[in-house]
């Protein structure tokens, strides 16, 4: 047998291996309540800051048959990330995995708390000096269909809060 045709074969083995064959060998949904609570900011958002200017524009989709959402961020200065937030069944709490254009990393831990979307996590700066930076971020649903984002970070531990972005989503329309 030449070489490509015994990896392909090899290659084909594997994934029969590690896909279910069958509907009642696939994994359990994401189907408790749990797993919906985050679903308020699915869409296709323009982002504004309270002083009105344009931030950026977001979309956030359902992944993997409900049991997580991906984050499409655009900056309207050339910004751009990625996050995936599931409800970890396991642990019973939120769970969000953000990465960027400028090789940042932040993950964020938390639930749904008095009606808002509460995650936390640290940041430990790049470089000699290993700088940990608190942070926490709150989506909240407006009662006119928006979702506000709050972000701040700490670097006294907690004592003293400061905004790092305070964005105002709106769903976008047609034709915008």
């Amino acid at each position: 047998m030449c070489f490509l045709a015994r990896h392909a074969t090899a290659a084909l083995f594997a994934t029969a291996i590690a896909w279910p064959v069958s509907a009642a060998d696939a994994p359990a949904g994401c189907t408790a309540t749990e797993h919906r609570q985050f679903d308020f900011w699915l869409g296709e958002w323009d982002v504004k800051l309270p002083s009105g200017k344009e931030a950026g524009r977001n979309r956030i989709t359902s992944i993997h048959g409900g049991c997580a959402l991906m984050e499409e961020w655009r900056g309207a200065g050339g910004y751009s990330g990625t996050s995936l937030s599931i409800y970890d069944r396991d642990r019973k709490r939120w769970h969000q995995t953000w990465v960027d254009n400028s090789g940042g990393l932040l993950q964020l831990d938390g639930g749904f708390d008095d009606g808002s979307m509460a995650l936390a996590g640290e940041s430990v700066e790049a470089g000699p000096s290993r700088k940990r930076t608190q942070q926490r971020v709150r989506w909240t649903p407006q009662p006119d269909g928006r979702v506000r984002q709050l972000w701040e970070a700490s670097e006294d531990d907690g004592r003293v809060w400061k905004t790092v972005f305070d964005g105002w989503y709106s769903k976008r329309t047609e034709g915008r």
